[in-house]
């Protein structure tokens, strides 16, 4: 009995240390159009600044009476502003064609624009819908661009149910959002 306890003593610590297996999606980007005649070469993504609820590595949803619950213990692959400014920057990238980096800028000469971007909203909402809105502005630390804020509001189709839905409809408002940066530098 002793020597039995001995061998599943290891095995049963090894079970409570492994991690759970949620499943984990990605935070990425949908294609979209390249802009012509950006007078940036190169673009700082700042760190996406998110609300606390957004900021947690659980995927949420509106619920009844306008809770945000977690969606069946999935989380993001990323953690979520990191996965969001990494898109963002890819997004930025494949349509001015410019440098767009996550910071700290990895290069000796400094970028032409700098872009930070602090989300209000950021869920799948009861009504089908997921929302992305909150203001970015555009820095230009050389002087080479007009500096300016925006606002943006932008709600995409939650196009079935579940974390994998509401991941594709999160991708689709960061192309968006991509492209109305692109479209204002």
């Amino acid at each position: 009995m002793i020597n039995t306890l001995k061998f599943l003593l290891p095995i049963t610590l090894l079970a409570a240390c492994a991690g759970s297996n949620d499943p984990r999606y990605l935070i990425s980007s949908a294609p979209g159009e390249t802009v012509a005649n950006l007078r940036s070469r190169s673009i700082e993504v700042r760190l996406v600044s998110l609300p606390s609820y957004a900021a947690a590595s659980d995927i949420v949803a509106e619920g009844e009476g306008g809770a945000l619950y977690a969606l069946g213990g999935a989380q993001w692959a990323d953690d979520p502003a990191r996965g969001m400014t990494a898109a963002l920057a890819r997004g930025l990238n494949q349509r001015t064609g410019a440098a767009a980096a996550i910071e700290p800028w990895p290069l000796n000469s400094g970028p032409d624009a700098r872009l930070d971007v602090r989300v209000d909203q950021v869920y799948a909402r009861a009504d089908g819908q997921f929302e992305l809105s909150g203001q970015f502005a555009v820095s230009s630390p050389e002087g080479t661009v007009r500096e300016f804020v925006k606002r943006f509001d932008i709600t995409t189709p939650v196009n079935g149910t579940g974390p994998a839905a509401t991941a594709d409809a999160l991708a689709l408002a960061l192309a968006e959002l991509a492209r109305q940066v692109s479209k204002s530098l």
